[in-house]
């Protein structure tokens, strides 16, 4: 096929697709051979494609978090091991300071090699497969501690560890790792059958690839990764056009502040997102490492898009981030990083929406629920409300922005692991008002059948998620214990506590902010 300098509408929609449905492929591969209900049941992972120098193609429509930062890790793989990286290798990631976002989200990396046999120095093209576990040790069962002050303190690092060498797993390296660690992980079968179903999606995505170049050939299959990736940097800079300038500063249950101010350079097409007078580095865990926060503008920016483009490298191009070292929001080693990719990443989403004013803040929180003992552990993300917008109301009890799982099925959770789901119900007139209506949050209550710690991380129970343009602000969250004897116990926004058989743990989520004055 010839190639030209300018893509073919039909080829390139085809082509758009096609990149697109090889990471859903994927991602279908990894649901089914997955062993951990995080991964199987909440659908707590991501794939995708990428180009030779390691830029995002394409992903499938997973978890916006977990997109928007794996390039950082492949490019960090290529970076750190380009000169031994061979056909047969897979490697296993999760460093926040080197791409990662936070240790529970270990990102395998598979490189993709011609299928000829003659000597190809560097790869075409790698695809990745990013998978929340359930326990990667730490000093709370689920890896996700409140309390933090290290990312030592959160588990087991991998940094382009050789996972799969010339196709041979290295299964006796992996249990040493994690096994021999100040906090070692809890389950290391489960974690070995997890990065083993990864492995399988990869493999999917390569076997997928080899057969795009053998029907289209590689120079058109590379030509259309370009064109692909251009039309992405189109589509941002035809959004950025009706942008205008602003900025916001948004407080955070912990007392930080997220400055962001976004200034619109007509002339060029391009926005400038500078979060000078952010806070500090935190002493705790709430730290986004940099790949999170520029997950969370290509995020914002590829929402204000209306054509159906995925999600990749040519979104980044009209952006000029700036993000001072030291800073929350890029944060240095060791600093503990748990909470900044599911919590702080949320509060940068909707700082962005509220400086371009075109969204009011949604529940701003994952209300991370963990809990476990030596025999089990256990990881959720709740929902709450979404904000409301210029003309249309939020939405209740619905995962927002960074994050995009599903909620472990009752019977599924009951099966597994020794708790009750004694209610889930909306959250009544949580969603602030406003002409248009923020969503409602939701309330949750888990009774435990057994001893075992549960960890609360969570934001918005202090400060409200924020209305726009005269909408009234959504309610705050909260969280709190309801003991055997009736006695209440009332938690802050993070919290670890034991809980004991008859006990039951109560999280009402947060409403989403209205927009205009009624």
């Amino acid at each position: 096929m010839r190639i030209t300098s300018q893509p073919d509408p039909v080829r390139l929609e085809i082509f758009k697709n096609l990149y697109q449905f090889i990471a859903e492929q994927m991602g279908i591969v990894l649901q089914n051979t997955a062993t951990s209900v995080n991964i199987k049941e909440r659908l707590d992972f991501s794939c995708a494609i990428f180009d030779s120098s390691g830029l995002l193609v394409a992903n499938a429509p997973h978890i916006p978090v977990h997109l928007g930062s794996m390039s950082e890790s492949v490019r960090s793989l290529i970076n750190d091991k380009s000169d031994t990286i061979k056909p047969g290798n897979v490697y296993l990631s999760n460093n926040p300071y080197n791409g990662g976002t936070h240790l529970p989200d270990v990102t395998a990396i598979t490189p993709v090699f011609p299928e000829t046999k003659e000597n190809h120095l560097t790869p075409l093209f790698f695809v990745a497969s990013r998978g929340h576990q359930a326990d990667i040790g730490g000093i709370t069962p689920g890896s996700m501690p409140p309390h933090s002050t290290t990312v030592e303190e959160e588990g087991i690092l991998f940094d382009n560890f050789l996972l799969v060498e010339a196709g041979n797993f290295q299964e006796s390296q992996v249990r040493n790792l994690l096994a021999h660690h100040i906090y070692p992980a809890r389950n290391p079968d489960q974690n070995i059958a997890d990065f083993k179903a990864q492995i399988a999606a990869n493999e999917r995505g390569v076997q997928e690839l080899h057969k795009m170049v053998a029907q289209y050939g590689l120079a058109t299959v590379q030509a259309y990764m370009k064109f692909v990736q251009d039309n992405a940097e189109e589509s941002v800079r035809r959004a950025i056009d009706v942008l205008k300038d602003g900025s916001f500063m948004y407080e955070m249950d912990g007392g930080a502040k997220i400055q962001v101010k976004v200034t619109i350079n007509r002339e060029t097409r391009s926005a400038e997102i500078d979060f000078t007078g952010t806070s500090e580095q935190l002493n705790s865990n709430f730290n986004a490492p940099k790949a999170v926060t520029q997950a969370a503008v290509l995020y914002v920016f590829r929402t204000l898009v209306d054509d159906n483009i995925p999600l990749n490298a040519g979104c980044l191009k009209p952006l000029e981030i700036i993000i001072p070292e030291g800073c929350m929001l890029n944060p240095t080693y060791p600093g503990a990083v748990v909470a900044g990719n599911v919590e702080t990443s949320q509060t940068i989403v909707d700082a962005l929406y509220g400086a371009l004013g075109v969204m009011a803040a949604s529940q701003g929180t994952m209300n991370n629920f963990t809990f476990g003992s030596d025999r089990y552990q256990y990881y959720e993300t709740i929902c709450g409300g979404s904000g409301a917008g210029s003309n249309f109301d939020g939405t209740d009890a619905v995962h927002t922005h960074m994050t995009n799982s599903l909620l472990t099925d009752p019977e599924v959770l009951e099966t597994r692991y020794p708790v009750l789901v004694e209610s889930f119900s909306l959250r009544s007139h949580s969603g602030g008002k406003g002409k248009y209506s923020g969503g409602n949050g939701v309330v949750r209550r888990i009774r435990f059948l057994e001893p075992m710690t549960a960890n609360i991380l969570s934001g918005h129970r202090l400060v409200p998620p924020f209305g726009l343009n005269g909408g009234e602000a959504g309610q705050v969250g909260r969280n709190w214990i309801e003991r055997h004897d009736g006695t209440q116990e009332t938690l802050d926004s993070t919290a670890t506590v034991e809980m004991n058989p008859g006990d039951v743990f109560v999280i009402e989520t947060p409403g989403g902010g209205g927009f205009g004055s009624k």
